[in-house]
């Protein structure tokens, strides 16, 4: 009976210490040292929250850089992807489908080699970024339908561009949320 009291002494105290005390303590250092980050990375215009930058959103307008395909239709309460083996035939027409409609939304040419993240949905489908090269694919339909030369806007692209962790981890990213809206902005200010 003895050890039956102990183990849940220590069990009470574990809980207390590791489920409550340490929680409190990571959630308020995480306030205190990334405030923005602890709380979302949440982006504001006009005292309303639009989004985040860790989630990505669906743009379908033309004047707008295209997010990857979302399997759970970027819903942010049901991460995750289709699923779907290599093999699987539903994954294969869905892909076909994909790069059917990039095709001919950005003009491109049938025997130009397409990145994968252009045409298949993210592992989270809410990957907030897409790579440079989706970018460069995408950069002449955005600059017709605003009026903009491609020069200026891959400098506004370059300028939103995260780059790979000290020339060892990862790849160049853009972040699709935070180019279009610099893109909205550069509007406002003509």
């Amino acid at each position: 009976m003895q050890k039956l009291i102990t183990s849940f002494r220590v069990f009470i105290i574990c809980t207390i210490l590791f489920g409550l005390i340490y929680s409190l303590l990571m959630a308020g250092i995480g306030q205190i040292i990334f405030p923005h980050q602890a709380n979302g990375s949440l982006l504001m215009r006009n005292d309303k929250v639009i989004g985040s930058t860790l989630i990505a959103q669906e743009f379908t307008s033309p004047k707008y850089f295209h997010s990857r395909f979302s399997a759970i239709n970027y819903n942010a309460a049901s991460s995750g992807g289709s699923n779907l083996a290599p093999s699987s035939k539903k994954l294969i027409d869905l892909t076909k489908d994909h790069i059917q409609q990039i095709r001919l939304e950005n003009g491109l040419s049938t025997d130009l080699q397409l990145p994968a993240d252009i045409a298949l949905s993210s592992a989270s489908g809410l990957d907030p970024q897409i790579s440079w090269d989706n970018a460069m694919l995408q950069l002449p339909r955005v600059a017709k339908q605003r009026g903009l030369s491609e020069k200026k806007l891959k400098r506004i692209v370059r300028a939103n561009t995260s780059h790979d962790f000290v020339g060892i981890w990862g790849q160049e990213a853009v972040n699709v949320l935070e180019l279009n809206l610099a893109l909205d902005e550069l509007g406002n200010n003509k």
